[in-house]
């Protein structure tokens, strides 16, 4: 059942016995804007992100549909895990890679690329795949989603959409899957997964932080079927994290 702003507020982080943190990105630590480089980051954050993991042990990843190298780019070098490309491309402290994701066919980014180009949009070329952009023009919403079926369907992959985007990904790459493979390994095994999103494809991961025993976080005003709580804003995020 979708819920969004009739759940509660999430308990105090120290009521939580040993949680582990898992932060999607755009929506949940950054503000959405116009286009994925348009963002502005808070000051500091990826250190910001290190120390709040200092205080778990290090059980903190941020969890997001951007590549890793774009994410680098944005919070810079820190002990911190991070998984991208909706949770193909894992990496651990010093970027030590625990899941390596596999390139997209050319044929399929070229084919969205060129779409793009001929209508006007915006694609995001990723290390491993590629994504459309229809913020500018909410009404090709539908045109977008469907050339996106033909070419997964084409090519055996999946689309993965999220607000005014959307992006091809390899079946059985998600978010969820990124917490069940770091939920495995330590520091995280043993914990309690807390998953913070905003969009639909975090309702994948908060599915996977309820198989561990722990519970979901929808942010913002979207209805979420996996969450147990709610937090307003991006500024509540933080309040809440004491980030």
């Amino acid at each position: 059942m979708l819920q969004r702003s009739n759940l509660p507020p999430p308990p105090p982080m120290d009521e939580i016995e040993s949680p582990s943190l898992f932060l999607d990105f755009d929506g949940t630590l950054v503000e959405i804007a116009d286009g994925p480089d348009a963002i502005e980051p808070p000051g500091a954050l990826g250190r910001r992100l290190e120390t709040l993991a200092n205080r778990f042990d290090g059980r903190v990843a941020v969890v997001t549909g951007r590549s890793l190298d774009n994410l680098h780019h944005f919070l810079g070098p820190s002990a911190t895990f991070r998984a991208g490309s909706h949770g193909a491309h894992i990496e651990g402290p010093d970027r030590e890679v625990l899941r390596e994701a596999r390139p997209l066919p050319d044929d399929a980014i070229s084919t969205l690329a060129d779409f793009a180009k001929e209508t006007g949009l915006l694609y995001e070329r990723k290390t491993h795949g590629g994504a459309l952009h229809y913020r500018s023009n909410p009404a090709m919403m539908d045109q977008v989603l469907s050339i996106a079926e033909q070419v997964g369907e084409q090519h055996g992959l999946a689309v993965k959409q999220g607000k005014s985007v959307a992006e091809l990904v390899w079946p059985g790459a998600d978010k969820g899957g990124a917490v069940r493979i770091l939920m495995a390994k330590p520091p995280f095994a043993g914990s309690v997964p807390v998953f913070l999103g905003d969009d639909v494809t975090d309702e994948d991961g908060m599915a996977a932080a309820r198989e561990h025993d722990g519970f979901g976080i929808a942010v913002g005003e979207r209805p979420f079927t996996n969450a147990s709580y709610h937090l307003p804003t991006v500024k509540d995020v933080y309040e809440w994290l004491k980030l």
